[in-house]
């Protein structure tokens, strides 16, 4: 089934309360964030308009409480029932958000994720670190600069000062992402990842070549996924069989060429070859009659 007959499929399956919820809250939220840039930008609004806005917000997670509890009664799980009431592009970027903050603790307490059980681990943010660094101390400068300039508009001064704050955050968490996400090989399995929006599987018997190779410049061509990592990848790997690659709102994207960083690819290059070329194990004698 495709992507667009899956959708029409899940669509015309849920309840007809629970679309037209959907709908009033496609319509209803964008208008709460309209509201709120105008008024960031000195635009006086009536009275009425903010206490109908604010009723309309009101009535939307009361709703959406309601249908929350009908749905669980009906025998659907947690997560499920979440996902019939919110669009999966934008549980895919609240998941994003979510994973990066839970990166920072995990960076500052050393705990890498996804790591138990694995044969082989395959750091690949090193070359990335010092960019990174920069980039977050130039945001941070930024959001000194503009709490100065914006101290006699205190209610934009907030709103741009919590703005710039989660800038800072979101780059120090885009590399705590990579940083505590390394690519592992183990089970047969070779796990790409790159910060908190990639993570692929990719079956050890699908691959059919692996090999060193050092790269600044990629082009953008189908079944081809490029992690590059300060702008180079160094290891690239060839599929026999297409994997899906899903894009960061869920869109799927099979591949067959994988091109990725790591900080010692030679070392990751020779453990995807003893894993490719390992011996079957010997059977044991037949079963006696």
């Amino acid at each position: 089934m495709t992507g667009s007959r899956a959708a029409a499929h899940a669509t015309a399956g849920r309840p007809r309360p629970v679309r037209l919820l959907r709908l009033f809250a496609y319509v209803a939220l964008p208008a709460e964030v309209v509201l709120a840039v105008l008024l960031v930008g000195g635009v006086r609004i009536p009275g009425a308009v903010w206490a109908v806005a604010e009723a309309a917000a009101v009535a939307l997670l009361l709703a959406e409480g309601l249908a929350y509890r009908g749905l669980r009664r009906r025998g659907l799980s947690r997560r499920a029932a979440v996902a019939e009431l919110v669009p999966e592009p934008v549980l895919r970027l609240i998941g994003h958000e979510l994973r990066l903050m839970a990166s920072l603790v995990r960076w500052a307490a050393r705990r890498p994720h996804g790591v138990d059980g694995a044969d082989g681990v395959f750091p690949h943010a090193r070359d990335q670190a010092a960019l990174m660094y920069g980039f977050a101390f130039v945001c941070l400068v930024e959001t000194a600069g503009m709490s100065y300039l914006l101290a006699d508009w205190p209610l934009v001064h907030a709103v741009v000062l919590v703005l710039d704050v989660y800038t800072v955050l979101f780059v120090l968490g885009l590399h705590a992402a990579s940083a505590t996400r390394p690519h592992t090989l183990g089970g047969g399995v070779l796990r790409v990842r790159q910060a908190a929006h990639v993570d692929v599987r990719v079956p050890v018997d699908r691959i059919a070549a692996v090999r060193h190779e050092s790269l600044f410049t990629h082009g953008k061509a189908d079944g081809e996924l490029n992690l590059a990592v300060g702008s180079q990848t160094s290891v690239t790997v060839e599929l026999t069989e297409p994997v899906d690659a899903p894009r960061l709102l869920g869109a799927p994207r099979p591949v067959r060429l994988i091109r990725l960083h790591a900080d010692d690819p030679r070392a990751l290059v020779a453990a995807l070859t003893r894993a490719r070329t390992a011996p079957s194990p010997i059977p044991g004698p037949p079963p006696r009659a």
